[in-house]
């Protein structure tokens, strides 16, 4: 009877003794003193060291609210079928609620592209109160702050050197500045409400709030361009008509009148036959130069139809309060680092890894 107590009450003496004593980690970190003493402060110099060296940055933030791409349908029935009858091809009422291709989901994947990003190279940019207008490029080479331990173990800042841009094969050093605009221009878009939103992050609050306009009027541009293409196409060619059916019709015109005012006095019948004939010539041409006259208003309204309306809910402003860094949290992170590796220097020096982690 007795050994079957002994057996009940083994397992847990077992466990007791298994079990993390906390006295004794204690005990030994209270040993290792000086281990807090010599690796926290030099931590926490470091963390001072990288947060001063850390340089202020700023963001400027615009929001935009595209329009809904399902407007088309309702107003394209009365220009359809005043473009059926002059020729210009119409859209039924379903595809005109595709008339994007590129969605707004993808405007983030736009602004990312190379295409996009060597197109804010040419940006002119400058320091608020100063004459210093310069291509956002050449600003990104040479006017980026490095901080101090860049200033003293840096190599010298790039010259700038003027080179042609190809998107298709970009030189290192212009992909080293596209990378830098990627992380710098950052779009971003609310799959809810569809709202888009850009934020330019930059050392320079002015240059920040520039850029954050800069990207917008170019992304709505480039919007704006891609959704009247086919509708500006349509409207050049009906003005190339438009164009040579008035040429024609003041040549025939002209001959008309030339010829009545030639023969005025003379009644043969063949004169009256011409004069007939070049009359009607002018009449056909004149239809003519009607119908296509109204065939160009009507590639005009396509144009403004198809051209996006952006409602901006929030404009590029020159942000007061700098966006970053936290220098405290760099400092805090540091610090906390450091006592978690004399904490564990000392918890090894001590034989307490194993008991802490169980493994005894």
């Amino acid at each position: 009877m007795n050994e079957d107590n002994n057996r009940n009450i083994n397992p847990y003496e077992e466990e007791e003794e298994s079990s993390i004593d906390f006295g004794a980690i204690f005990a030994a970190l209270k040993k290792q003193i000086r281990l807090y003493l010599i690796i926290v402060p030099i931590f926490c110099v470091l963390g001072v060291a990288y947060a001063l060296n850390q340089v202020n940055y700023y963001t400027s933030t615009v929001m935009l609210a595209p329009e809904a791409s399902t407007g088309g349908a309702s107003s394209m029935g009365g220009l359809a079928s005043l473009a059926k009858r002059f020729g210009v091809s119409g859209r039924s009422s379903s595809s005109a609620q595709d008339v994007d291709a590129i969605l707004p989901d993808l405007y983030p994947d736009l602004i990312n592209s190379v295409d996009f990003k060597t197109k804010l190279f040419e940006v002119n940019v400058h320091h608020k109160d100063k004459n210093d207008n310069m291509p956002y490029y050449n600003y990104l080479l040479k006017y980026q702050k490095r901080g101090w331990i860049g200033e003293l173990f840096g190599g010298p800042m790039d010259t700038i050197k003027v080179e042609p841009v190809n998107p298709f094969e970009l030189t290192k050093k212009q992909d080293n500045i596209a990378k830098a605009i990627d992380k710098n221009v950052v779009c971003d878009v609310d799959s809810k409400t569809g709202v888009i939103t850009i934020t330019v992050t930059d050392q320079d609050a002015y240059i920040a709030a520039c850029m954050a306009d800069s990207v917008r009027g170019r992304l709505q541009r480039f919007i704006t361009d891609y959704r009247t293409a086919k509708a500006r196409r349509d409207l050049a060619y009906q003005m190339k008509l438009y164009k040579e059916a008035k040429r024609k019709y003041i040549d025939v015109r002209q001959k008309y009148i030339a010829y009545s005012d030639a023969n005025q006095d003379i009644v043969l019948e063949s004169v009256r036959s011409k004069l007939e004939d070049l009359e009607n010539d002018m009449q056909l041409k004149y239809n003519s130069l009607t119908a296509l006259d109204q065939a160009v208003e009507a590639a005009q309204a396509k144009v403004q139809e198809f051209t996006p309306a952006f409602t901006t809910l929030q404009s590029a402003t020159v942000p007061v309060k700098k966006a970053g860094p936290s220098r405290a949290k760099i400092c805090a992170v540091f610090l906390l680092v450091g006592i978690l590796l004399a904490t564990g220097i000392a918890l090894y020096k001590e034989d307490q890894i194993k008991p802490l982690l169980g493994l005894n």
